[in-house]
């Protein structure tokens, strides 16, 4: 590549680089799931055949799903998304999850660089029953693909073979181009969907988790414990299945409750432990709300991919991918007692052609361990990090959320599938709604956060947004509208400063109110410092000791029975519309320091449900209002959570672009709505922050500011926030350095439509680029716009879009680029969006 002029650098990441054959839970998925929740949760055996699924009996090369290397399956020049690419001599079993009615498929050579010119020679055949019901001609590179139609008969099983054309296997490169079945039941199987399975067991009817309950291990004790099982149906897109354990000689009673998801292949528990005894039970130990192994079927390896947390570090939510070969072992851990102060209770476990997601809900301290045997099997366990503890008759405690998530296909598409299932099952909806990307703003850079604020300065600069033509949604009062000596982390004494807010915050929310503002009101009622109110008056409500900090006790139910009154009181007189929580410290030690040695970890379980109570308390008085977790940054956003709230401020390094990249690549595979902010007007440092939800930082003070290029950038913002909240394709590799480009994609699949945001760094010498999309439709045309050149409209089809990708020009060294595209003409499968209607949580 030239260094100077204009020079074109093709970037792909092998993850994503596959064209997506959409992103809804396959049947096989599906089946996956119901299997393994069978078992391992309704305690059914599971007899594997006949798993949904491909047996490779036959083949020369790696038979690839939906793809050769990373490219459309290409016959005479069409290209496919969907289908199989085989090498002969191949001979593949396809297993189907019930009766078939008729298998359909193109054939035909693959066109390549390997086999253009008319090379390659094969010849396709399919058996149904033990008889040949399809075989055809001889066919060669260049030839035209020939569609093949196969009554299977109600068959579930049947077999694809690509035989040689006599004169060796030189380029035989296969293609089951759109291979599909017609199900019995009127559904569509694909092929290219299907895992390849080779004969993994069936799963065993073994608890997903475990325990040491005086001084035995779970696996011990339940199989001669009285267990009781249910199930109910909690709405259409939900079924509850509930198992209780009962211990006949102590009267210890687990419960393991248990959600499984009709339109994902998504199941989720938490277990719950009871003493129905009128004794003091043995010690229960070493619970792992999650212990469970997952077995690979074909050669190859297990991989990790797990993310950093967010420590206030250019490098929040990195993405990391760590081999588990035979004998590994690695254990991850939060620190300090904040679930994702170190690193996310979110992994992606991915093996040959499938994989599954486990993830932890915890606001506390969680730890989970990956141990890898020395055949095929992974096991997974995790939950709370220490637990060591006798209860008291009637006493029950809890233990983190798990939620599994099985996949097929690439790590990528497993996130898309996860990223749905959260929005449609997971994140508030005040009113009932997803809620929409907003625009808010602060005068926190110019305040000291609200230290040296008044009403006359809030109400200023509300005016001042809206006179330069920025549509506000919300304004944002952060710390310091309190008493507070001074410093905002003085907190403790939760009433309005009536010396610089006379009438309290009323008169601020009123006023913008009036002008279609709403208000953000900051909170931090966890931490006390010496000197106010509780730390003087309710001393009974704390913890910890000595000259500094403590923590108010979620724990103590009349210290969580004052603490919600007293905040939904002031949202009520203060005119609050969005409840700010940030927690600036962490509270393990205080939580260790309280537990006696028979009750290690009581103090925390005590803490979590209480503070998980006090959410759900003020959102059943506030049925509107909108929640923002704020931990430092993003230090507690793990699922319990955000199923409560949504990170506005996903991380305190703010601002500086190329951190903020990285943490929008990063972030965006797990948490769909996340806000974060900017006081810069410049191009390249607004759009590396963009978001569902942006906070203009601006200095409204001043008029001479470049106000236009604010309302442009404001402009460009509006047009494309709702696009992060649906299918998030990263196009480059994760990178920190300043010489390389970084890009992702955000696609509405069901709208038509997406973006593509594209940076060049500082170091960057390369003037352009070329990306190849994900999610698009082969057979459409899309209209794709350079926003900063909005009359030089390119309509392009998708498959050029997919397979030699988009150009992108940035001149500008650093420079941003956002491109929109919009589907204009040709085919198109999509239907109502995949969750789009949310089933309310119980």
């Amino acid at each position: 590549m030239l260094r100077t002029g204009v020079a074109l650098a093709l970037i792909a990441m092998e993850a994503c680089a596959m064209a997506s054959p959409g992103v809804r839970a396959t049947p096989a998925e599906m089946e996956e799931a119901r299997r393994w929740t069978a078992a391992r949760l309704l305690g059914e055996p599971d007899a594997r055949p006949p798993l949904a699924g491909l047996t490779v009996l036959a083949n020369n090369d790696p038979v690839q799903r939906n793809a050769r290397a990373g490219r459309a399956l290409n016959i005479a020049g069409k290209a496919y998304t969907r289908g199989l690419y085989c090498h002969a001599v191949s001979k593949v079993v396809v297993r189907l999850p019930g009766a078939g009615s008729v298998f359909h498929a193109v054939t035909g050579v693959d066109s390549n660089e390997q086999t253009s010119g008319g090379r390659g020679s094969v010849v396709f055949a399919v058996t149904v029953g033990g008889r040949q019901a399809y075989r055809g001609r001889l066919m060669r590179e260049g030839m035209a693909g020939a569609p093949v139609r196969v009554a299977l008969g109600g068959a579930s099983e049947f077999t694809l073979e690509v035989e040689d054309g006599g004169d060796g296997i030189s380029c035989d490169q296969a293609n089951w181009a759109d291979a599909g079945v017609e199900m019995a039941d009127g559904s569509t199987v694909w092929l290219g969907d299907l895992p390849i399975d080779g004969g993994r067991p069936g799963y065993t009817p073994e608890p997903p988790f475990s325990f040491i309950y005086g001084g035995r291990p779970s696996a011990e004790l339940l199989p001669g414990w009285r267990v009781e099982r249910s199930s109910r149906v909690l709405d259409e897109h939900r079924t509850g299945h509930r198992a209780t354990y009962t211990d006949p000689e102590t009267g210890l009673q687990l419960t393991c409750d248990a959600v499984q998801y009709g339109r994902f292949p998504t199941v989720e528990w938490v277990l719950k432990f009871r003493n129905t005894g009128t004794q003091p039970t043995p010690i229960l130990e070493a619970v792992r709300a999650v212990d469970t192994r997952f077995e690979r079927a074909l050669d190859g390896e297990f991989t990790l991919r797990h993310w950093t947390g967010s420590p206030c570090l250019p490098t929040d939510y990195h993405p990391h991918v760590t081999p588990l070969p035979p004998g590994a072992s690695l254990r991850i851990a939060t620190l300090g007692g904040r679930s994702t102060n170190s690193d996310l209770p979110n992994f992606n476990i991915g093996w040959p052609g499938e994989g599954v997601l486990v993830v932890l809900g915890w606001p506390g301290q969680w730890d989970a361990t990956f141990a890898r045997d020395g055949a095929t099997g992974l096991r997974v366990t995790g939950g709370q990090e220490r637990i060591r503890l006798s209860l008291s008759p009637g006493e029950q405690i809890r233990t983190p959320l798990v939620v599994v998530q099985f996949y097929s296909g690439g790590p990528v598409r497993a996130q898309n599938v996860w990223r749905r299932w959260m929005l449609a099952h997971n994140t508030p909806r005040p009113g009932g709604k997803e809620p929409p990307p907003q625009f808010v703003a602060c005068s926190s850079h110019q305040f000291g956060e609200m230290i040296d604020a008044d009403s006359a300065s809030q109400k200023r600069f509300i005016d001042r947004y809206l006179e330069e033509g920025l549509k506000l949604d919300y304004w944002w009062m952060d710390a310091g509208w309190y008493p507070n000596n001074g410093g905002w982390p003085n907190t403790g004494t939760w009433e309005v400063d009536q010396g610089r807010f006379p009438g309290g915050l009323r008169p601020i929310t009123d006023h913008g109110r009036a002008r279609g503002v709403r208000s953000i009101v900051w909170f931090e009622p966890e931490r006390v410092n010496p000197g106010t109110w509780l730390y003087n008056e309710r001393p009974q409500w704390l913890l910890g000791g000595g000259p500094g900090d403590r923590l108010l006790n979620l724990g103590n139910p009349e210290a969580l029975a004052w603490l919600t009154d007293h905040v939904d009181g002031l949202i009520r007189s203060e005119g609050i519309d969005l409840y700010r929580h940030d927690f600036n410290f962490d509270p393990l030690p205080f939580w260790r320091a309280a537990d006696a040695p028979d009750r290690q970890g009581i103090t925390e379980i005590r803490y979590v449900e209480g503070f998980l109570a006090y959410w759900d308390e003020l959102r059943r008085r506030h049925p509107s209002m909108l929640i923002d977790t704020c931990a430092s940054g993003g230090r507690r956003n793990d699922i319990e959570t955000l199923r409560r709230s949504v990170p506005l401020l996903r991380s305190d390094y703010i601002i500086e672009p190329v951190g903020n990249q990285n943490h929008t690549y990063g972030i965006s595979s797990w948490i769909p709505y996340w806000g974060t902010g900017s006081g810069e007007m410049r191009p390249y440092w607004f759009r590396s922050v963009m978001g569902a939800s942006f906070n203009a930082c601006f200095d409204m003070r001043r008029k001479d500011l470049p106000y236009d290029t604010a309302r442009k950038l404001y402009r460009e913002w509006r047009a494309v926030a709702d696009l992060f909240l649906r299918d998030y394709y990263p196009l480059t590799p994760y990178a920190t350095g300043q010489e390389v480009w970084m890009a992702w994609q955000f696609d509405d699949p069901e709208g038509g439509r997406g973006m593509v945001q594209a940076f060049r760094r500082a170091d960057s010498p390369y003037e352009s680029a070329r990306f190849r999309l994900q999610g698009l439709d082969p057979d459409a045309t899309y209209a794709v716009t350079d926003v900063d050149r909005p009359r030089a409209v390119r309509r392009v089809a998708g498959s050029e879009l997919m397979e030699r990708g988009l150009s992108v020009a940035i001149a500008d060294q650093p420079g941003a680029a956002l491109l929109t595209y919009r589907r204009v003409g040709g085919s198109s499968a999509a239907g109502p969006r995949l969750g789009a209607e949310a089933s309310p949580r119980p």
